[in-house]
């Protein structure tokens, strides 16, 4: 019975709506109080065919750079894109997201992590490069049903964070084909099972971390 409800629109909404209602809207004044956007890797698409056999971005991480473009359009800001290389892929997503943001949107990046693995190493290792310019308030660009968790790394790692969500799943308008079962929607269900899990673990790490550090001192 799990696995039909959360085969359904309504069903896998039930999980996603309360991860993507904690993105607020953005508004022009909140964007300029960031100092540089931070856009996160989403998956890749191995060897394209007509692209002359090498990766490219994946469907996601085209959507995140899309947003990405048109704020670093609108504000003027840096951008840093992160992603790392898999064990089989060659290129960092990083690389392949700056190529894709200069040959399909016009905009040059002027940080690229490629060697996070994770969300946590993407905070981390983002947070790194941008203390170096004293830079501590961003806007952080991912999926909304991705930003609680990329939120609560990024903080972590010490970086003021304004969600800039990319893209949103759950929809607010039902109607009766949206409780008929499809493979869509149980994907979306497994997204959100993954984040709801992915943020219990981050809390639950951080948590212990600063007990150790507490303990330490």
């Amino acid at each position: 019975i799990s696995l039909l409800v959360l085969s359904t629109d309504v069903g896998s909404a039930w999980l996603i709506r309360p991860l993507e209602q904690q993105s607020m809207d953005l508004s022009s004044n909140t964007k300029n109080q960031a100092q540089a956007i931070v856009v996160l890797g989403g998956g890749r698409a191995h060897e394209a065919s007509g692209q002359g056999d090498v990766d490219q971005v994946g469907p996601i991480t085209l959507m995140r750079l899309r947003v990405a473009a048109r704020l670093q359009r609108q504000t003027r800001l840096p951008l840093l894109v992160s992603g790392g290389a898999s064990d089989r892929a060659g290129e960092s997503e990083a690389v392949l997201m700056v190529r894709s943001l200069k040959d399909d949107f016009g905009v040059s990046a002027r940080w690229a992590e490629g060697d996070s693995s994770n969300t946590d190493q993407n905070a981390d290792l983002s947070a790194q490069l941008l203390r170096k310019e004293n830079i501590q308030r961003i806007l952080l660009v991912t999926d909304a049903i991705h930003m609680p968790r990329a939120r609560l790394a990024f903080e972590h790692a010490g970086l003021q964070v304004i969600p800039a969500p990319s893209i949103f799943l759950a929809s607010d308008h039902y109607h009766f084909a949206q409780v008929i079962p499809n493979a869509q929607s149980l994907k979306n269900s497994h997204y959100a099972i993954h984040e709801w899990l992915g943020l219990l673990a981050y809390r639950l790490r951080y948590a212990f971390a600063e007990i150790a550090e507490l303990k330490g001192s």
